[in-house]
């Protein structure tokens, strides 16, 4: 069975609000004291503690410490089990000769809450009462052990029956992200073709059978660039007043004046990230709604940042703020709910910002990538990169779904390979009317 996460705004009163703070401290320090054990093992033993074992060694710091043993239980082990994950991941990167990031220390605000394993253990959520808000699990309150009934808001949008929670609190809000078993996941589907070719001066140029269409990109994190550089100014400037007051680098007091700038800093970054998301699952959903083949090119968005040092500082931030990699896997995962067709090109051998739409051929010096038009000196056909991109990523997708591989030499030939599925034979008429495919489950 699918699961899908629905995140409820909880609104804490002055009491719960106390608890709930305390609750996230003694889950860091529950973290901070696990790895040091963990350290401190290895050093003496030369061996490492497991999962089981730090479990083992909880039980007995409940019986120690009343305030560990004022939590659920389940709740502290799922805070070791992300120490636990925090290392396999690092001996995974260790092994593959990557950077390899020993997990770290977690002071109270940089760590972002915790979590609980099964629903009535700790955690349940009481819906809304009024009409259908019971089967659709809108709004209501949400029961925490040791806080109370918290009253939230917010709707998954197919309902499903409870499996874990997590608490999470960011830029000074509280937040329950709950994961939802479904049945079956209904979403729908669009019947037209269409490719697309991601970018920043547009966030998408469309490509369909009729003509070209545009997605503007909205920009958010430019548009409050200025006050984020403001409120962080004057973040740096009461730092360095606090620092200079109390003469230490490290460990002076915070005023009440600092943690305020602090806040409306977080609430700003917040605000930008919320923004963001909701314009690509808008712009995703629209995507999957309209076309019921979609095609578009893999990106290596680490490669697209790897080199260009300062001078290339403002294209990265405008990369990351556009999140390419987020909005493809989210238009991947909607199209595989709703049982569209999508594909992404192999970039490599397509090379779709370099070859021609119309005759298919590679020009004889590479474009860069100031050059924003595209004039191909084979057949002389001229238009903008982004278009013929989209145009390019289009061709590919019909031949994709005429049965053929689309992967073809500099020279325009193309071998009618088998692409693995047989799409020829649900496309008829420009639209996948008759088509049927079911939705197979997708794990979070």
């Amino acid at each position: 069975m699918p699961n899908r996460k629905v995140t409820y705004r909880l609104y804490p009163n002055a009491e719960q609000e106390a608890r709930l703070q305390e609750t996230l401290g003694l889950h860091q320090r529950l973290y901070n004291t696990s790895l040091e054990e963990r350290i401190r093992v290895y050093q003496e033993t030369g061996k490492g503690l497991s999962f089981a074992a730090q479990c083992k060694v909880l039980t007995q710091w409940r019986k120690a410490v009343p305030a560990l043993a004022g939590l659920n239980a389940q709740s502290e082990q799922v805070t070791l089990k992300r120490l636990h994950l925090a290392f396999q991941h690092f001996f995974r990167r260790a092994k593959n000769g990557e950077k390899p990031g020993f997990p770290r220390f977690k002071s109270i605000h940089r760590y972002p809450g915790w979590g609980y394993k099964t629903h009535g253990d700790g955690w349940k959520l009481h819906p809304s009462q009024g009409a259908n808000s019971s089967q659709s699990g809108a709004h209501g309150k949400i029961y925490l052990q040791g806080i109370g009934l918290v009253p939230m808001r917010g709707k998954p949008r197919t309902a499903g029956e409870p499996v874990t929670c997590e608490i999470l609190h960011k830029a000074g809000k509280w937040y329950a992200s709950v994961t939802l078993e479904m049945a079956a996941i209904q979403r729908e589907r669009g019947t037209e073709m269409g490719a697309f070719d991601w970018g920043l001066k547009e966030f998408l140029t469309v490509a369909t059978p009729q003509g070209i269409e545009t997605v503007v990109n909205p920009r958010h994190l430019r548009n409050q660039l200025a006050e984020l550089k403001r409120l962080g100014q004057e973040v740096s400037r009461k730092i360095r007043m606090a620092q200079k007051l109390s003469g230490r680098q490290r460990g002076f007091s915070v005023s009440a004046n600092l943690c305020r700038a602090i806040q409306h800093l977080a609430r700003l970054h917040a605000k930008v990230a919320r923004q963001r998301k909701d314009f690509m699952h808008q712009t995703s959903a629209w995507l999957v709604k309209r076309f019921g083949a979609i095609g578009t090119e893999a990106l290596a968005v680490k490669n697209m940042m790897h080199n260009g040092g300062a001078h290339k500082k403002g294209l990265n931030r405008e990369i990351h703020a556009a999140a390419p990699a987020t909005f493809l896997k989210m238009t991947r995962t909607k199209a595989e709910e709703a049982g569209s067709w999508y594909e992404e090109a192999p970039t490599r051998e397509i090379k779709p910002t370099q070859r021609c739409h119309a005759c298919w051929e590679l020009p004889n010096e590479k474009k860069m990538l100031s050059d924003r038009e595209h004039q191909c000196p084979h057949c002389g056909v001229t238009c903008g990169r982004d278009e013929n991109a989209a145009l390019v990523l289009l061709r590919w997708l019909e031949m994709r779904l005429a049965g053929d591989s689309g992967l073809c030499s500099p020279q325009g030939i193309c071998s009618p390979q088998g692409a693995g599925r047989e799409p020829s034979e649900m496309w008829s008429g420009g639209s996948f009317a008759a088509m049927k495919h079911k939705t197979h489950a997708i794990a979070v």
